[in-house]
């Protein structure tokens, strides 16, 4: 869909701003800018409604929350977005999600199409930087870093219960990985993985019990019936007689 961007100008300075840029090329304000969900014509999120179809806006901006940043120690602000409320970092571009909202994101295609909307992906490739642990937003402990779905090669900072804080545009990856059916292809994998490991464990069981009664081993139906393997039928039928 081609979209036009001569009616879009920066809220801050009044220069035409391209949709597809986070912030404005010439202040650096941030462009909040949203689809529609109704005709996902693109528009400012100030606005109360979509100056195309009349339908209420999906981002309304909240109060600034007393919380810093896990990254760049800023001030959170409170965000919603569609269905789910959102913390969001103005000046790095990062996002908390609270545990509940999470889970509630990777169950509802309402949440994840506000959330594609309104969070641009990452580009280029990811640099590589030194590993930093950072603090929980509700709890201030240090949170541990996980490959989310343990395959979609986007690692988040997880506080176990509260939530999750996502650098710029690690949203977007994720809920993307969501939609290609990322999360059944995590359960799939995860599935086989338990199956592998569950086969593994009966066959050293099985060679356990083998190694400790070698004699009573049972013999393999294409094995030849010569000397070796008469007598050690044999001497089965007798100890079992």
């Amino acid at each position: 869909m081609t979209r036009d961007a001569s009616g879009l100008h920066c809220p801050n300075c009044g220069a035409a701003a391209d949709p597809d840029a986070g912030r404005c090329p010439y202040c650096r304000a941030r462009l909040a800018t949203i689809s529609c969900p109704s005709c996902f014509t693109l528009g400012f999120a100030g606005a109360a409604f979509c100056h195309t179809c009349g339908a209420r806006r999906t981002r309304n901006a909240g109060e600034t929350v007393a919380k810093p940043c896990p990254s760049c120690k800023k001030q959170l602000d409170g965000v919603e977005i569609g269905p789910v409320g959102l913390l969001e970092c103005a000046a790095c571009d990062g996002v908390w999600v609270d545990a509940d909202v999470f889970e509630r994101l990777c169950a509802e295609q309402d949440a994840q199409a506000a959330l594609l909307g309104r969070f641009k992906p990452r580009t280029g490739a990811p640099v590589a930087a030194p590993v930093r642990y950072r603090p929980c937003v509700r709890c201030g402990r240090m949170m541990n870093r996980v490959n989310f779905g343990r395959i979609s090669g986007t690692v988040i900072d997880v506080c176990r219960g509260h939530g999750a804080f996502l650098d710029a545009g690690e949203l977007h990856d994720i809920v993307s990985f969501i939609r290609q059916g990322g999360l059944e292809r995590a359960r799939t994998r995860r599935l086989d993985e338990i199956r592998d490991a569950e086969q593994r464990l009966r066959d050293r069981e099985l060679r356990a019990r083998l190694e400790h009664r070698p004699s009573e081993a049972p013999l393999s139906r294409n094995a030849p019936w010569g000397e070796d393997g008469l007598a050690g039928l044999l001497a089965m039928i007798r100890r079992n007689s």
